[in-house]
């Protein structure tokens, strides 16, 4: 009797430990706020730098407004061409809910209503969601053709959920 008891308990401990892992209960309450500068701030230069070189200001490509679909998500997403040709996502007054191994991807739609969608329309994975709260950057891959990436979706890559999507639209 007291073997069996024993086992019940490693099982249901180990049960509790994957189930904590999977779907990590923990993140739903813990909010993380990030307050990145904008990239080109990053690098200040001196007063004679700032004389001697025709310091360009970063251009905006692309724009939109996150709207929700599997989770309340808000803010903006903007993508950057920055003085030394990099180019950069950035999203700011942004707020959507954590979870579990939520990404920050660029996919290839006008929008992304839907997880299918998303996954027939391709994407790329800029990174791992910094914060589920305020001003953060993603770097954008040199040579990626922003006519075919067309909007950001906030993903759980661990359950296939977009938890909102910002439509761009061209700036310039």
């Amino acid at each position: 009797m007291k073997t069996r008891t024993s086992i019940l308990a490693v099982t249901a401990i180990v049960v509790v430990g994957v189930a904590w892992y999977l779907f990590r209960p923990d993140a739903l309450v813990i909010s993380k706020t990030v307050s990145e500068p904008f990239p080109a701030e990053e690098h200040a230069m001196s007063a004679t730098e700032q004389s001697a070189m025709a310091v360009s200001e970063p251009m905006k490509l692309t724009s939109g407004r996150f709207h929700k679909n599997a989770h309340d998500t808000r803010g903006r997403a903007t993508i950057y061409r920055l003085a030394d040709g990099r180019r950069v996502l950035r999203l700011t007054e942004f707020a959507t809910s954590n979870g579990p191994d939520v990404r920050v991807y660029l996919v290839g739609a006008g929008d992304v209503q839907d997880e299918a969608a998303a996954k027939q329309a391709g994407f790329v994975d800029l990174g791992a969601l910094k914060g589920n709260r305020g001003d953060q950057n993603y770097d954008v891959p040199a040579g990626l053709d922003l006519s075919t990436y067309r909007a950001v979706s906030i993903w759980c890559r661990r359950f296939s959920v977009n938890f909102g999507a910002a439509p761009l639209a061209e700036t310039m």
